[in-house]
């Protein structure tokens, strides 16, 4: 079994199609049982997640009751409640299956903050939807308000604002992280990528950005020397020619054939690519062994080498 592990849970691991706290924590409750044989072991664990639905509902929330008495937070702040509301959810789940199977170790939640680079081209560029949709009228109005904003059509059902998607320069919690881990805590950490945060003189502040969590989770395993980078999604492999009559399940696969399918366009933008392109960067970082990008109910199996998509340098 591994020595250290850094597991980037997906979204199906939470998300559920009734929103409210008890399906959420049911969802949750649920995942955790599966990788319950996992917490059996003395792995070093560090877990992931995706805040997709919670922070958009968030921000629907945040829109709805916006006044002059209750005003909107910002998209740093939404972040980090909707790091603290999912992490609550998952140590708890974690924290009662340790105490069923009679483990000394404890798991906790890090709100973790991401340093991005200012002059980074994606900051200038808004690719992220979030939030809820307007019509044209309503953006007019918003953008009256704050004319920096950036709002495009999604799918011809209506306005959505977008963010930049900048990359994850440093984890800046990620001396603590390291620590705790070493004393065999299970740590939850990087919820949703993390909060997105530049360097100002001798502080960090927040920014209106949302990075991606398969790269925040690849650079915060690199920085804490881990062995094993797991991505869980929603299939069970790797797929060259996802969905068509040709499909071809990668299983045991190196960087240099990944790159070759990336130059083919093999994988698309903002499904599989960006599990790929992190996969490649924490191997080819020398700190790396192995990265495996597999489902959920697969994870424990794929850990062993069994089943999964199985990345080598």
């Amino acid at each position: 079994m591994n020595n250290k592990i850094v597991i980037a849970l997906g979204g199906n691991a939470i998300q559920t199609d009734d929103g409210s706290a008890e399906a959420q924590r049911n969802a949750i409750r649920e995942t955790m049982q599966t990788l319950k044989p996992l917490f059996k072991t003395d792995t070093d664990i560090v877990i992931s997640h995706g805040n997709g639905p919670q922070i958009g509902n968030m921000l629907i929330q945040q829109s709805v009751a916006d006044s002059e008495q209750t005003p909107a937070m910002p998209l740093d702040v939404c972040g980090s409640m909707t790091q603290g509301m999912i992490g609550f959810w998952l140590e708890t789940e974690i924290n009662r299956i340790l105490t069923e199977i009679e483990s000394e170790r404890r798991a906790g939640t890090i709100i973790t903050r991401v340093e991005v680079d200012p002059e980074d081209p994606r900051m200038s560029t808004p690719t992220k939807p979030i939030g809820p949709f307007y019509d044209k009228a309503e953006v007019e109005a918003l953008q009256k308000e704050n004319p920096d904003s950036v709002y495009k059509e999604d799918s011809g059902r209506g306005y959505r604002k977008v963010v930049p998607s900048p990359l994850p320069v440093s984890i800046l919690e990620h001396k603590l992280i390291s620590d705790l881990v070493e004393d065999k805590n299970i740590i939850i950490a990087c919820g949703g990528g993390g909060i997105p945060v530049v360097k100002q003189h001798n502080t960090y502040e927040g920014v209106e950005a949302v990075i991606d969590k398969d790269f925040a989770s690849e650079k915060l395993a690199q920085l804490i020397d881990a062995d094993t980078l797991m991505i869980l999604t929603n299939v069970e492999n790797v797929y060259v020619n996802f969905n068509e009559p040709n499909q071809q399940k990668l299983t045991d696969v190196d960087v240099a054939t990944l790159k070759d399918y990336i130059d083919q366009g093999t994988f698309k933008e903002g499904s599989m690519l960006p599990k790929i392109e992190a996969a490649i960067d924490f191997l080819e970082s020398g700190y790396g062994q192995r990265v495996i990008i597999t489902n959920l109910t697969n994870a424990y199996e794929a850990l062993e080498g069994k089943v999964g998509t199985q990345i080598k340098r």
